[in-house]
């Protein structure tokens, strides 16, 4: 069984990014990334925090603006109107979730889809969906940046992924599919989920739920991605019961230190290298 790093993935990202940052800085081009924290959602804000560390370590400035909860929507659509305007701001980086007096929708949509580096306009989940050029969520990226990374191929491969949200199932769902995978989506809801798992060449699981994913899930020597981030008895575990299932698995990927790890260095490559072509 091989553990699928997330850490080692993040620092090949990493070496390549920064090599590119040197690049724009020696021709006097200093990228920044605007990260919009609105509310008081803590797992939001220590991701936050999390992501500005990491960009400023790379040498990519990236300020957190945070406002309360009681912001306006008009309020925090100026603001992104705002950055939207400003040459040296690549990236806009939109902390879900927003405060529920506002439309999600129209202000995440007020982003310029050139600097939009999660992928969350409605624009950029179109690029994705019909082939074209543009920012893909940075979740799935990361779990197909991690298969690549240990070449394991999606072609021909039956790839089973549970959980449909907007951000992670379904672009990765059609990540999956540009590959030549044939792909079945699940959900918490699907009736007998474990037959449908155990025939899973490659099992993503995206719920959302801990220890959802049991070792009579999988099928033997199947490649197993661990995309759920969840508390549990005081830890940080995945969506896969992982102890049970590494002696079924052929390869996975750990929580901490598997997919989370590289999801953050995805957001940096958006910002310093631009719009990706979708597989």
């Amino acid at each position: 069984m091989e553990i699928l790093d997330g850490k080692a993935v993040a620092a090949f990202h990493r070496e390549q990014i920064e090599q590119r940052l040197d690049d724009l800085h020696e021709r006097q081009i200093h990228p920044e990334l605007a990260i919009i924290l609105a509310g008081s959602d803590k797992p939001s804000a220590m991701y936050a925090k999390s992501m500005c560390k990491v960009a400023c370590s790379m040498g990519l400035k990236a300020e957190i603006y945070a406002e309360p909860g009681t912001v306006r929507e008009n309020e925090l659509i100026a603001m992104i109107e705002h950055f939207n305007e400003q040459p040296s701001i690549f990236g806009i980086l939109m902390m879900m979730p927003l405060p529920s007096h506002m439309n999600a929708n129209r202000v995440v949509n007020c982003i310029d889809p050139r600097k939009d580096v999660d992928g969350l306009t409605d624009k950029s989940i179109a690029d994705l969906f019909t082939g074209r050029p543009g920012f893909v969520p940075c979740t799935p990226r990361a779990v197909i940046s991690i298969l690549d990374y240990y070449h394991v191929s999606l072609s021909g491969k039956e790839v089973v992924i549970v959980g449909r949200s907007n951000v992670v199932g379904k672009p990765l769902a059609q990540l999956c599919l540009n590959r030549n995978a044939t792909v079945t989506h699940c959900h918490t809801r699907t009736r007998e989920l474990s037959e449908v798992t155990r025939r899973a060449d490659i099992l993503i699981s995206a719920a959302g739920r801990a220890k959802l994913i049991r070792r009579d899930m999988i099928k033997p020597g199947a490649v197993v991605i661990d995309v759920g981030i969840n508390r549990w008895e005081g830890k940080t575990v995945g969506d896969v019961d992982f102890e049970e299932v590494k002696t079924v698995a052929g390869a996975i990927t750990p929580v901490p230190g598997g997919v989370g790890a590289v999801t953050t260095m995805m957001i940096v490559e958006n910002v310093v290298c631009g719009t990706k072509q979708t597989e």
